[in-house]
């Protein structure tokens, strides 16, 4: 059987001061294809990734839009979605192509920790990996991976501003089985420590609850920026 190939797929905004780590673990990674997608950022990230010599194409702001039009660039079997401030190693690759050697697999989803040490961020990460896998809703921070046929069959990322990866993987798990893969990615915790970690959670319970409810991802989206 012919081992699958994946693209890793990364939207950017305004990422100056992280570019560069960024851009060294993506040199880093046994990928195929890697491809940023700036989304019109105004301080100094296209300038840097113009000095890269990783893949990088500028679209419209948003990150469901910027990441559909990564995809549209790269023709590898799996696409790989990661945030700028989510670190994954090597060894995901292994476990993501493991994954995909069962034909039923159509998508998945790595554990997540966060980069802080407080207690309360390990009991968070703890209930996001064990809802995602009771649910098989996932997030973006947990570095989503989908068949390119499965992908185009649900039209990507639906374009709204907020809750783009939910209701993608609310679609993706109509067709097929989801990898809850228990090898971990790391996200940053810069938002939850900045402006509190209950306060966080509390808001995002509320915008999920909120959007569960019907309330339309645009009239959260500013709700949603506080945390940003």
């Amino acid at each position: 059987m012919r081992e699958c190939s994946i693209a890793v797929v990364v939207p950017v905004l305004n990422e100056q001061a992280l570019l560069p780590a960024l851009l060294e673990r993506l040199h880093a990674l046994p990928a195929d294809e890697v491809v940023i997608v700036d989304g019109g950022s105004t301080d100094g990230t296209c300038q840097m990734l113009e000095n890269s010599t990783i893949r990088w194409i500028s679209r419209a702001a948003g990150r469901a839009n910027q990441m559909n039009a990564g995809a549209s660039v790269t023709d590898a079997d799996i696409l790989l979605f990661i945030h700028s401030d989510t670190e994954i190693n090597s060894s995901c690759f292994t476990a993501v192509k493991r994954a995909m050697q069962d034909a039923a697999t159509v998508a998945g989803r790595f554990d997540i920790r966060f980069s802080g040490g407080h207690p309360l961020l390990r009991m968070i990460a703890w209930f996001i990996n064990t809802r995602s896998r009771l649910t098989l809703i996932s997030t973006g921070d947990q570095c989503l991976f989908v068949r390119r046929s499965h992908f185009e069959a649900t039209g990507g990322f639906p374009s709204q501003p907020l809750m783009e990866d939910i209701e993608f993987t609310k679609r993706l798990k109509r067709q097929g089985h989801i990898a809850c893969l228990r090898e971990q990615v790391t996200t940053s915790s810069r938002r939850w420590e900045t402006h509190g970690i209950l306060k966080t959670v509390m808001l995002m319970w509320r915008l999920r609850l909120l959007y569960f409810f019907g309330v339309p991802a645009g009239d959260l989206a500013s709700m949603y920026r506080q945390v940003r």
